[in-house]
């Protein structure tokens, strides 16, 4: 699907053209942890360490990087608290809400739909 370019940077955006520049929306959007990052904020805002107990697995590097990326987009603000400890939280765009909502149903059916795509090797005997 093509759209014409509200910012007249192009004559119209498309995700197969491999110069397009939305291709790297979609990548951050694609990235697990972009999504779930997105779906943990749902909820409201968070801290840091909310976060990165909430995405099991993620390092705080990676996790980082990742909120750094979704703040560059517009999908997240990054507030900070004057306080000692400085208290920083994270909250949903109204970008970030938007994107929230395909990326909810995408997690879900992917829950729905786990058991009858994963398919393992069989067991040798």
């Amino acid at each position: 699907m093509t759209t014409s370019c509200p910012s007249g940077q192009h004559s119209h955006h498309d995700v197969y053209a491999a110069q397009c520049p939305c291709r790297t929306l979609l990548d951050l959007l694609a990235n697990k942890w972009s999504a779930l990052a997105i779906g943990a904020l749902e909820d409201g805002p968070q801290r840091f360490g909310e976060l990165q107990r909430k995405l099991q697995g993620v390092s705080p590097k990676v996790l980082t990087q990742t909120l750094r990326r979704l703040e560059d987009f517009g999908i997240l603000d990054r507030t900070v608290y004057p306080a000692v400890p400085l208290h920083v939280e994270y909250s949903l765009t109204a970008l970030g809400q938007s994107a929230a909502a395909p990326l909810n149903a995408l997690r879900s059916w992917v829950e729905d739909n786990i058991d009858h795509a994963f398919r393992p090797e069989p067991v040798a005997s």
